[in-house]
């Protein structure tokens, strides 16, 4: 059975990320659901060349935000796991609070319940003790932070190098095989 990993988009700067991570889980054995927020979709056209029409034809299936009756609303549906990439800290700060007002939302509160593995890209800077208050509330609750920080031992070359070191990171911790980034050697 392919893996089935959701994304979610929201608004934070840095959708290109939600983007890449979606043209790279194509080439795997995965099957996406994709969450865009309203927000999202807004910075979507500001920050890359795609429409949001765009990004979605990269997934096998896209919900409205606003659908709480969608198949990932419920732990019965099983899935390998959730991405939220970027993640606002206000989606952050809904997820923590299982404040379940939109399907983004509900579908990490069900992962959490479910004990499946939760990644937030948390996108903000700089960070105050609130959001980091609210990051360490996410990981005792068994989400995965993983900010986009680069590192540069790999020798980057370009934006592309730097944005693929980071998806690299979330496949790791997916268990997703990939060569995004030269490994560390010594």
């Amino acid at each position: 059975m392919k893996k089935r990993v959701i994304v979610g988009i929201s608004g934070a700067s840095g959708v290109i990320y939600g983007i890449k991570l979606l043209k790279f889980l194509k080439d795997k054995d995965t099957e996406t659901h994709l969450i865009l927020t309203e927000s999202a979709k807004i910075n979507i056209e500001i920050e890359t060349d795609y429409k949001a029409d765009d990004v979605a034809e990269l997934a096998d299936h896209v919900y409205l935000n606003s659908d709480l009756a969608a198949p990932i609303s419920s732990g019965s549906f099983l899935t390998h796991a959730m991405v939220v990439i970027p993640c606002t800290v206000k989606s952050l700060s809904g997820i923590v609070n299982s404040f379940a007002e939109n399907l983004l939302i509900r579908a990490a509160d069900v992962v959490l319940k479910e004990k499946r593995k939760l990644v937030l890209v948390v996108r903000e800077t700089p960070l105050h003790k609130g959001h980091l208050k609210l990051m360490y509330r996410a990981a005792d609750l068994g989400a995965h932070i993983l900010p986009p920080v680069p590192s540069f031992y790999h020798g980057p070359k370009s934006i592309d190098d730097i944005i693929d070191q980071t998806i690299g990171k979330i496949f790791d911790y997916l268990e997703i095989e990939h060569d995004l980034f030269k490994r560390w050697s010594g």
